[in-house]
């Protein structure tokens, strides 16, 4: 199984605090400036309802969240975007911002700067991946039931994705089979897209797991990751693998010399709401995730 490295096309650099304000605001007034970003969410949630309001002790955004098929509210703090219940507002520095860039095309990296290339390193090394911050799950634990596997288990279905075999989130199962649908359509005229659907092996979906090295478990674990894999893989497909073999410059080698789905797949899969991880700086080729969040976030469809 290999080992998953989410990453964020882009390294932030700024210090972000939940209680940024040393004079505290009227309510009032804090209300009229809720992020505007929370709607990106109830945008790609329309079934979940967000209600939200200030609170003065915390000077922060307290967000409740109706999911259907649950009986109580599930209830996070906006801390700049990271969407933390409320006992880990203290370790808000552990946590990337829930929206992220995620772009439009994939990168170059060709036009990588020898400081993002140290970045990288720095970010790709054992103790980073140990130690560093990462993806805040509490908003995703929530809405797809995933906060143990004993909860997320009944939420799990059995599919076929492409005519191979595959295990995934309840919630995922009409966007992923309007990608299918799309797809298979596409092949029936598109010669590149027809040998890409005749040459997967497999769609590996479900599976409960930790992130390699590290507390945080994979998007697999939710079972709205998925990764296509081909029976014939001609080139790179994963930058781990790719760095076991070329530490020095993996993250700098050509798009040629890399396996990448057609680009109108790719296409397809955004325009259900997935995301490709061809296009995070710490590229996993074969991997797409449900994130309608990023595609409305950064306008992919648009």
């Amino acid at each position: 199984m290999k080992k998953i490295f989410p990453i964020l096309v882009i390294v932030f650099t700024s210090c972000c605090t939940c209680n940024k304000n040393q004079n505290k605001p009227l309510e009032v007034e804090a209300q009229e400036k809720i992020p505007e970003e929370i709607s990106v969410f109830e945008n790609a949630y329309p079934d979940i309802t967000f209600e939200t309001t200030y609170v003065e002790s915390l000077d922060d955004y307290k967000i409740e969240m109706t999911v259907p098929g649950k009986e109580e509210k599930e209830t996070l703090y906006w801390c700049e975007g990271r969407l933390l219940p409320e006992d880990e507002l203290k370790n808000k520095d552990m946590y990337w911002t829930v929206l992220y860039h995620y772009p439009k095309k994939i990168l170059d990296p060709g036009q990588m700067t020898e400081e993002q290339k140290e970045q990288l390193k720095t970010m790709s090394s054992s103790q980073s991946r140990r130690k560093g911050p990462g993806s805040p799950m509490f908003f995703f634990d929530a809405i797809y039931n995933a906060k143990t596997q004993k909860t997320i288990e009944p939420n799990i279905e059995a599919a076929v994705f492409l005519g191979r075999k595959t295990r995934i989130h309840k919630r995922i199962k009409p966007p992923l089979k309007n990608v299918e649908t799309k797809i298979l359509e596409l092949s029936k005229t598109d010669d590149e897209v027809k040998k890409f659907v005749d040459g997967l092996k497999s769609s590996d979906a479900y599976y409960w797991r930790l992130i390699d090295g590290t507390n945080r478990k994979s998007f697999h674990s939710l079972g709205i990751a998925i990764d296509v894999i081909p029976k014939r893989i001609t080139g790179e497909i994963f930058w781990s693998w790719a760095k076991d073999h070329n530490p020095s410059g993996w993250m700098v080698l050509p798009l040629s010399k890399r396996w990448l789905p057609p680009l109108k797949v790719i296409s397809i899969f955004e325009s259900e709401g997935f995301i490709w991880g061809g296009k995070w700086a710490i590229w996993d080729n074969m991997h797409f995730e449900y994130h309608p969040e990023l595609i409305l976030h950064n306008g992919i469809n648009e």
